[in-house]
């Protein structure tokens, strides 16, 4: 787990690797009985934490400015860092899904005790965030947010997707 100063409060993450019970955790997330509330997000869209940052910065303004799209805070992370207007789509894109297996939850607030029991409800393995760079399905990503090999060219596909975060409201 690894904590950032973001927007004047802190986002924990944490990578899980060998994810067996997604399922579980996505009926909770749907449920609303998510005790702590986390965001999960698909790993495999993630090619560094600085988009992930980019999201969360987004999601905290829009929480000062009483505008969140989603219900939750953490939900309204997973939107923020899809790219997308479409929450519903959002959330099935860059969140989890049954299979998933390779899993970045993220908290705004965490204190040591939640991320205990965050590692608590997962049944994976923890590994370092640096794990993302290598296991980052490009080419996923590349389809999702629509990269083209010319904006490769001259960018990262992290400068990319933060790129399109920051610029979706405009669009």
């Amino acid at each position: 787990m690894k904590t950032f100063e973001v927007g004047g409060t802190t986002l924990s993450l944490a990578l899980f690797l060998d994810v067996t019970n997604s399922k579980e955790l996505l009926d909770l997330m749907q449920a609303g009985t998510l005790e702590p509330e986390v965001a999960f997000l698909n790993a495999s869209l993630i090619p560094d934490v600085f988009p992930v940052l980019a999201a969360a910065y987004k999601t905290l303004v829009a929480k000062s400015r009483v505008s969140l799209t989603t219900r939750t805070l953490h939900s309204e992370l997973v939107y923020n860092y899809s790219g997308s207007k479409h929450i519903s789509e959002s959330l099935k894109r860059c969140g989890i899904s049954d299979s998933t297996s390779y899993i970045l939850a993220a908290r705004f607030g965490a204190s040591a005790n939640e991320m205990t029991a965050i590692n608590g409800l997962i049944k994976g393995t923890e590994t370092g965030l640096e794990e993302l760079e290598t296991r980052a399905d490009q080419a996923q990503i590349q389809k999702h947010y629509k990269i083209s090999a010319a904006e490769l060219g001259i960018s990262t596909v992290s400068d990319a997707i933060t790129c399109r975060i920051a610029a979706r409201d405009a669009l």
